[in-house]
């Protein structure tokens, strides 16, 4: 029979571990924010009375085809790319000493026991040197076909979508938000990403591959602020 000391604690533990998977793991589901928005409903259109113009038969000939109303749809061209970097160096060096020969009293040197007692000297040195690098850059291109989700008094569009690619070993997402001018929609009805005003752009994804980057969820706690050493 195999004993485990303190199994207790033991199956606790493991129990709190298989939570943490758990919740780790969790797929995340379609984010309701990003629903699409439907146009108002047109008029039904009225029985034919015999005249060359009939309601919602109708078609604009010069009409723009760019999105500008609520539900319309827009691609967004996602050609996202940032760099930072960042140095910095500092070094301070400081020596200083002081001596004290020995003095005299009525023309004879201060001693006792064959040693001068009032010479003094005192020397102190200091010095720091500190060097920090950081650099990070971000590359993010494809595309992604966003909806009007509201028209803004100025004209200006609000569009927000997402997309959903299930793939062998999981699933990807691409979340977009943000505000449009129409004037820099181009006449194919798309816009670069670097256009978009108050833009949030998430990239995630789940499944093994995934999973399979993530750092376990002991390792965090002993990369965190929390661990003290």
């Amino acid at each position: 029979m195999i004993r485990i000391p303190n199994g207790g604690k033991f199956l606790s533990l493991i129990g709190v571990a298989l939570i943490l998977t758990g919740c780790g793991a969790t797929v995340p589901e379609r984010d309701t924010a990003y629903a699409p928005a439907y146009p108002v409903a047109a008029m039904p259109p009225q029985a034919n009375n015999g005249a060359i113009y009939q309601t919602g038969y109708s078609m604009s000939l010069f009409e723009d085809t760019k999105a500008h109303r609520v539900g319309d749809i827009i691609t967004v061209q996602l050609v996202e790319q940032t760099a930072a970097q960042k140095a910095a160096s500092t070094s301070t060096a400081k020596d200083q000493s002081i001596s004290l020969g020995a003095p005299t009293l009525f023309g004879a040197p201060v001693q006792h026991n064959g040693n001068d007692i009032l010479s003094a000297s005192v020397s102190a040195g200091r010095e720091f040197t500190g060097d920090g690098a950081s650099s990070q850059s971000n590359k993010l291109s494809g595309s992604i076909t966003v909806f009007v989700a509201q028209v803004l008094p100025n004209g200006n569009l609000v569009v927000r979508g997402e997309k959903q690619l299930t793939l062998n070993q999981g699933d990807e997402y691409v979340r977009l938000s943000g505000i449009v001018r129409p004037v820099d929609v181009t006449p194919d009805n798309t816009v670069q990403s670097t256009k978009v005003a108050n833009a949030q752009i998430v990239y995630s994804g789940t499944g093994a591959v995934s999973d399979s980057n993530k750092m376990g969820w002991l390792a965090r706690f002993f990369n965190s602020s929390l661990w003290p050493f």
